[in-house]
This record gives structure tokens, sequence and C-alpha cells, in this order.
């Protein structure tokens, strides 16, 4: 879940004329709008819909209800991870705060159902394990956070997080059962495509599992923020660079990334849900790529089918096309692909006779190739003293 923050001065005119405004103004201030809703088509989607009646599940480091982009429109769920935090400790709600808002940016009539499923130092490597072993336990704080929403009123699910490990570790049974969970439910589940484009470009999960929307994050002139991770799962892109959002200890402050990208694109779909109530999670990821502001060599990894466009979606929405994803009963001939009980995920441990041989047959082989290698490089110039190649640490988690 690591995001870039570009420290901004806010200005104080919206905060203090708060102070001083009629009582018939609502308790809420707007989070201020910048490129992005240009960018998105705000003004125009924002007069077709505006939200009402939908609820956006944000599931991230909490969202501080009190602020005032939030308040009186989040709702606080419980909190999965249960690592001691609470609210108003400065290192809960940081990341989440800031995504609730931006789902409110773009829907502001909607309602945020705000879950705690990851804190603010998921990039920490000793978190990160202790995530892993979770895992590994069958215990993942996302698969709880994903059912808890669908079970208490989400219309749509916003993961503006994910894993960034190049070798697909991070995968989850738990956590791809929990989406599948949702899109039966009618619930469309999106995440952040991640944030490690410059470095590793590793496979992300939630943005990897089937019938996510993945997101992917644009810079002002359109073309694809140089941290947005570039991957086959990419599905759309929305703005991701300077993303004025709301600060859990007060304030705004710009915020790069995909997770920014993926709160804005929820809020898209709330505009569009409120629009139309009956839209299946394939008719909105239908709409959404139909609808974008598509680049001229067609989709790409890069951003995948192209910029949202907000009002052309929301336009779309009340006409959607047809939901031909229904299941349909199979008719074939019965196939067991684990007659042995053997999970799908995971596979059985190698006969120890078989791996210890091979090691030592290995081991040897590499004694041979060293060996070899010292002999031809003999008569060489020896690399500069200090030169290290040292192998790169676990991904973090992005957003």
């Amino acid at each position: 879940m690591t995001f870039q923050t570009v420290r901004a001065t806010c200005t104080a005119i919206a905060l203090a004329g708060l102070c001083c405004t009629l009582a018939t103004v609502p308790a809420h201030a707007d989070t201020p709008v910048g490129w992005e809703g240009q960018a998105l088509g705000l003004s125009a989607a924002q007069q077709l819909s505006q939200g009402a009646g939908v609820t956006v599940a944000v599931l991230d480091t909490g969202a501080e209800a009190d602020h005032p982009a939030l308040k009186g429109r989040v709702t606080t769920g419980p909190d999965f991870l249960k690592d001691g935090l609470q609210s108003g400790d400065p290192e809960w709600g940081g990341h989440g705060t800031a995504m609730a808002s931006d789902v409110l940016k773009v829907a502001p009539k909607a309602k945020v159902l705000s879950v705690r499923v990851i804190n603010d130092e998921e990039d920490d490597e000793t978190t990160y394990q202790e995530l892993q072993e979770l895992r590994k336990l069958g215990k993942s704080p996302i698969a709880e956070g994903i059912h808890y929403a669908v079970d208490h009123g989400a219309d749509v699910i916003s993961m503006s997080l994910g894993s960034a490990d190049s070798w697909g570790a991070d995968y989850s049974g738990e956590e791809t059962s929990a989406v599948a969970y949702a899109l039966e439910k009618g619930v469309p589940v999106l995440a952040s495509a991640g944030n490690a484009g410059d470095e590793f470009n590793g496979t992300s999960y939630p943005a990897g599992y089937a019938g996510v929307i993945a997101v992917a994050a644009t810079q002002q002139n359109g073309e694809r923020a140089d941290f947005s991770t570039v991957h086959t799962y990419n599905d759309v892109a929305a703005p991701g660079v300077a993303i004025m959002s709301a600060r859990n200890t007060g304030g705004y402050e710009a915020v790069n990334g995909t997770s920014p990208a993926c709160a804005l694109a929820a809020g898209v779909v709330a505009l569009m849900y409120a629009k139309n109530p009956d839209l299946t999670p394939a008719q909105v990821n239908n709409i959404l790529i139909a609808t974008t502001n598509r680049p001229p060599e067609g989709s790409s990894p890069l951003l995948g089918y192209g910029a949202i466009d907000a009002a052309a979606a929301v336009a779309a929405a009340a006409s959607p096309p047809k939901d031909e994803t229904a299941p349909i009963a199979h008719k074939g001939k019965e196939h067991l692909a684990t007659p042995d009980g053997t999970p799908k995920t995971t596979h059985p441990d190698l006969e120890q006779g078989l791996w210890t041989t091979g090691l030592a047959a290995a081991g040897t082989g590499l004694a041979l190739l060293a060996g070899g290698a010292l002999l031809i490089r003999s008569g060489r110039r020896q690399p500069p003293a200090g030169t290290v190649n040292m192998p790169p640490p676990p991904g973090p988690y992005t957003g």
C-alpha cells in the first residue's frame, strides 16, 4: 500500500469559512478538486448523478469519520487487522481517510463503509511477513473485509491496496473466493493496479484476481504515471498524480499512486449505480471499458482500455449492455480436479529421498561450475572492491 505523498499547504479559506457558515450548510466540506475533475469529466457526470443511495466499502487502513470531508458520510465497520491501533492514533487511518475522501469527491451523496484490513505501515518488511503468515493460516483480513462489506450493504468495494511480489507469492485462495462471493452477490470489486511500474513491476493482488477491475494511474498529460504497474490485468485508468485528499490528522495533502486512481474510479461506479441500481458487476466492467478515452494504439498493459470518462460511463449506465455472464449448468462428463483432496493452490510435499539426492547432485554440479569459472577468470581483471549484488527484498504492499 505504499503511496508517495506530496505535502501541500491547504488554503485556510475552506476551513475558516466552515466556522462561520450558516446552519443550513451541510456539516461536511468537499475535498478540493484538481486536474482530475476535468480529466474524468466530473462536472458533467455529477449533473447526471451524485451517488445518492449508494454505499462504497473502502477496505483500507480505516477512515477518520470526523474529518470535515467525511463527516456524516462514513460508517466505521470492524477492524480485521486487530493490531491495537485505534481511531485518533496518527498511525491509524492515514491512507484510508485519503481514499474515502477521493470516493466522496466523485460521488458526494454516496456513503462510505470503512473496513480496516491493512495498516499504514504495510511497506515494512516485518508487517508484510505477518500478513503473509495470516494468509497461510487462512485468516486473510482482506477476505474477511470483503465478506463483511457484501453482507452489510455495500454496493461497490474499493481496495486501494495490493502486493508487489514478482513471483506471485501473494496469491490467496481465501481472497479469490471472497472476490467470487462479492461478484456472485452483485457487488463489483475495484483494486489499484500497483505502484511497481518503475521498480520490479511485479504482479499485484487483489488487482490480479479474476473479476476484479484493476485501475492504473495516469498523470496530467494523460499518459501512464511512471510508478503505475504495467500488466495485462489492467482494465482502465484514472488520475493518480497530485490528487488532493483528506489527511487523517486534519486538512488535505496531494497524493500520488494507483490508490487514488482506484478510489476515484470507485466513485464513478457509485455514480453509475445511483443512475441504475440494477447494474451487474459484468455490466459495470463492460461500460467502463466501452466508454474510456481509449489511446490510439488501443488496449495495452500500460493503461488497460484507457482513461475513464465518468460522464460517458454514467450516461451509458442507463441502458447497459446485456449481461451474458450468468452461470449455466455443466453438461459434460464429471471431472474431479482434485480426487485426493489436495487444495488447488498448494502442492504436495516433495519426497525427501528424491529431494536430497537432487540437492546433492546440484551441489556437486555447482562446485564444478564454480571451479571452472575461477580457472577461466584467473587471468582477467578483478571487479572493483566493494561491488556487491544483493537480491531484492520481498515486495511491499502498494497502492
